[in-house]
C-alpha cells in the first residue's frame, strides 16, 4: 500500500494514528504478560510447594512493578475441582479487558477494513470478561478458551491477540514516516539511528538465507525513554520478537510455541552475551491442549560500540529460527533428535542456514539420493545413521546443507542440488565406519574384561576376597553388553547383506568375551571356602597368560582403529600398521600355547595335593589360553573383512 493511500484509508483518526499503535503494542506486551501470570497460577496451584517464578524483571517493563494484584494473583491460586480459584480474578479481568480495547483500537476504530472477524472477537470477549466476574475462577473450559494457540482447536483469546498483533505490525509499516536501512520507522530520535542501524545490518546479513519466505519485517518507534523495535519473524501466530534498548541495556522478549525452537534461539543469544529471565511452561490440558508457549526475555548490557555489536549480533540469528521445527522434524527422518538440534545448530553457527535445504527438497531431497546411490545399502524404511552410523550421517548432512545454501544463493538450478546430492552420498557411502564402532566398542568390553582378570590375579588374597563378587558381576555385565553389539548386527545383518562380515567377526570376538568372563568367575570359586585362594606361583603363571591375552586384545583395538581408516586406495603406513598388529596377535597366540603349558605344570607341582584347586586352575588356564585362540580367529576376520573392503583377495 502506498502512503497516500494509508493516510486516506486512516481518516480523521490518522494524527492519532501512531501514538495509538504504540499504545496498542504496550498492551500487547502487558496481555502476554497476563498470560504468563495465569499459567503460573496455574502451575502453583497443581504445585503449591514449588518455587515461584520471579516475574520482577517482565511487570517492571510493563510497568506494572508498582502492582501488587499480579503476584497475589499467583500466590492465592488453588484447584478445587476442575476450578483454578483466583482471588484476584476481577483485577485480571479488569485489566484484559482494558488492554484488549486498548489493543484492538487502531485496528477496530479506523475505516480500514478489518480481518478475521476482528471487532466481534473482540467484543465477544469483552462480553465475556464481564460475565466471567461473577465466578470465583476459571474452568478447564474458561482455561483453554482464554490460552490455547491451536487455531484447529477453535478460536481463542490468545488467538485474538496475536491476530491483532500481526495486524499492528501491518499498521506499524503503514504510517511509518520514513524507512532506514529497511525499518519501518516513526518518531524516533538521531541517536537511535546508529542502533537501528546495527540492528538492520546484522538482519540483512544473514536475510538472504530465508530465501523466498515471508518474514523479518521490522518496525522501530521511540516510546518515552525506550526504543521499540518489533521483528515480525514469519507467519507463525506466537512467533514474534520485540526488542527494546534504553541506555545502555538491550531487552528481548521471545515467545514460542515449541519448546525446542525457543531452546535453540535462546543458546543463540546465549552466545552472544544474552542473560534470560524464562517463564517456565505449564504442563496442564487446561492449557492450550497441554502445550503451552515459552515466554523469555533476554538482557544484553554494554555500552557504545559494544553495545551496537550485540545488537547486530542478534539480529543475524533471527533468521534460523524460520521454519526451524520443520527442519528439525524432516532432519529426524535420518536422525536421532540430539543429532538433529545439532546439524541446525551447526549450520546457524556457520551462516548457512536450512531453508534453502529445505527449497531444494528437504527430506525428499535425501531419499532421492539414497535411492539412487545404492538400493542394496538402503531399504525402505532405514535410517541415514544406522546405515552409514552417526558421524558419517551427520558430516554427509551437514556438508548437503552447506552445498544447498551456496547453490541456491548462487541461483543455481535445484536438480544440480540433487545431482550433488547423490555424489555426495556415495562418497559417504565409501566413508561409513559404523560397523566399525560396533567393533570397536566390543573390543573396549573386552580390554575391559581382560583387565579385570589381570587385576584380580595381581592383587592381594584380602583385597580378593572382599571385592571378587563385585568384580564378577561388573564381569557379566559387560559380557552382557558385548552380546548387544552382535545382537544389534545381527538384526542389521538380517536386513542388509554387508553386515555379516561384522557379525562373523563379532561373534569370534565374543567367544574372547565370553572366555573372560569365565576365567572371572571361576577365579573367584578358588576363593570359596574351604579353598583359600590359589600359590603365587600360580597366579603368577596365569598372569603371564592373561597380561599376553590383553596386549593381543590391545593389538586388535588398534587394527580396528587403523581397518576404519583404510580406503580402496590403502595409503602404505596404513596397511603396514594393520599387518604388523595381526602378526602380533598371531605371535600373541602361540606364546600363550607355551604359557599355558608352563601353567599347567606349575598348577601340578604346587596344587597336586588338592583336587578342587587343581581342577580350577586348570580350568582356568585353559579357558585364558582359549581367549587368545579366540582373538586369533577375530583377527583372521578382520583381515578378510578390510582386504574384501580394499578389494584385495584374502
Amino acid at each position: 500500500m502506498l502512503k497516500e493511500q494509508a493516510v486516506s484509508a486512516l481518516g480523521k483518526q490518522s494524527l492519532l494514528m501512531p501514538a495509538w499503535v504504540k499504545s496498542a503494542l504496550n498492551a500487547n506486551d502487558r496481555l502476554k504478560l497476563y498470560l504468563t501470570l495465569l499459567q503460573s497460577a496455574a502451575q502453583h496451584a497443581n504445585a503449591p510447594t514449588a518455587a515461584l517464578s520471579d516475574l520482577g524483571t517482565e511487570l517492571a517493563q510493563a510497568g506494572l512493578q508498582g502492582s501488587t494484584w499480579p503476584i497475589e494473583l499467583i500466590k492465592t491460586a488453588y484447584i478445587d475441582g476442575d476450578t483454578l480459584v483466583l482471588p484476584q480474578l476481577n483485577q485480571l479481568l479488569d485489566a484484559l479487558t482494558a488492554d484488549i480495547t486498548i489493543m484492538a483500537r487502531p485496528v477496530c476504530e479506523t475505516d480500514r477494513t478489518v480481518p478475521l472477524n476482528i471487532t466481534a472477537r473482540r467484543d465477544h470477549w469483552i462480553k465475556q470478561f464481564e460475565q466471567m466476574k461473577d465466578d470465583e475462577g476459571l474452568t478447564h473450559e474458561s482455561m483453554t478458551a482464554l490460552t490455547q494457540g491451536n487455531r484447529k482447536d477453535g478460536d481463542s483469546f490468545h488467538l485474538l491477540v496475536m491476530d491483532l498483533h500481526k495486524q499492528l505490525n501491518a499498521m506499524a509499516s503503514e504510517i511509518a514516516t520514513e524507512i532506514v536501512d529497511g525499518a519501518n520507522v516513526w518518531q524516533i530520535e538521531d541517536s537511535d539511528r546508529p542502533l537501528i542501524q546495527a540492528f538492520m545490518r546484522g538482519l540483512h546479513r544473514t536475510a538472504p538465507l530465508k530465501f523466498s519466505h515471508p518474514g523479518l519485517d521490522t518496525a522501530v518507534t521511540r516510546d518515552g525513554a525506550r526504543l521499540l523495535i518489533q521483528n515480525d519473524i514469519g507467519t507463525n501466530d506466537a512467533h514474534v520478537l520485540v526488542i527494546e534498548v534504553e541506555q545502555d541495556t538491550v531487552s528481548m522478549t521471545y515467545s514460542d510455541l515449541h519448546v525446542e525452537r525457543f531452546e535453540f534461539f535462546k543458546g543463540m543469544l546465549e552466545e552472544i552475551g544474552f542473560i534470560w529471565t524464562v517463564s517456565a511452561p505449564v504442563q496442564s490440558d487446561a492449557l492450550n491442549s497441554g502445550k503451552p508457549y515459552r515466554v523469555g526475555t533476554a538482557i544484553f548490557k554494554a555500552q557504545g560500540q559494544d553495545l551496537l555489536n550485540g545488537l547486530e549480533a542478534a539480529a543475524s540469528r533471527i533468521v534460523f529460527v524460520i521454519d526451524w521445527n520443520r527442519a528439525r522434524k524432516r532432519l529426524r527422518h535420518f536422525l536421532n533428535k540430539n543429532q538433529a538440534y545439532l546439524i541446525l545448530q551447526r549450520a546457524a553457527k556457520e551462516e548457512w542456514g536450512h531453508m534453502a535445504w529445505l527449497l531444494a527438497g528437504g527430506e525428499q531431497l535425501v531419499f532421492n539420493a539414497m535411492q539412487a546411490v545404492d538400493t542394496e545399502a538402503f531399504r525402505i524404511g532405514d535410517r541415514l545413521d544406522e546405515v552409514l552410523g552417526e558421524s558419517v550421517a551427520t558430516t554427509f548432512l551437514l556438508e548437503l546443507m552447506r552445498m544447498c545454501s551456496s547453490i541456491l544463493r548462487q541461483q543455481q538450478p535445484v536438480a544440480l542440488v540433487a545431482d550433488e546430492a547423490r555424489m555426495l552420498l556415495a562418497r559417504a557411502l565409501k566413508q561409513r565406519t559404523f560397523g566399525f564402532d560396533l567393533l570397536a566398542e566390543h573390543a573396549a568390553y573386552c580390554h575391559t574384561l581382560a583387565i579385570a582378570l589381570c587385576d584380580v590375579l595381581e592383587s592381594g588374597q584380602s583385597t580378593e576376597a572382599r571385592h571378587m563378587t563385585d568384580v564378577v558381576s561388573r564381569a557379566k555385565a559387560w559380557e552382557r553388553q558385548a552380546d548387544h553389539q552382535l545382537m544389534d548386527a545381527r538384526q542389521r545383518a538380517e536386513r542388509h547383506g554387508q553386515w555379516l562380515p561384522v557379525v562373523d567377526l563379532l561373534e569370534r570376538s565374543d567367544d574372547v568375551a565370553d572366555a573372560l568372563e569365565e576365567a572371572i568367575f571361576i577365579y573367584s570359586m578358588t576363593l570359596i571356602e574351604p579353598l583359600k585362594g590359589l600359590p603365587s606361583e600360580v597366579k603368577q603363571a596365569l598372569l603371564l597368560l592373561a597380561n599376553t591375552t590383553l596386549a593381543a586384545i590391545q593389538d586388535l583395538i588398534k587394527a580396528i582403529e587403523i581397518a576404519r581408516h583404510i580406503n580402496v586406495l590403502g595409503e602404505p603406513i596404513d596397511s603396514d600398521l594393520f599387518l604388523q598388529a595381526l602378526w602380533r596377535m598371531l605371535r600373541a597366540e602361540r606364546v600363550c600355547d607355551d604359557l599355558s603349558r608352563q601353567a599347567r605344570m606349575t598348577i601340578v607341582r604346587s596344587l597336586h595335593s588338592s583336587a578342587a584347586a587343581y581342577s580350577l586352575a586348570s580350568d582356568l588356564a585353559n579357558i585364558i589360553e582359549k581367549a587368545s585362540d579366540h582373538l586369533l580367529a577375530a583377527g583372521y576376520a578382520l583381515r578378510k573383512m578390510v582386504f574384501t573392503k580394499t578389494g584385495i583377495s584374502s
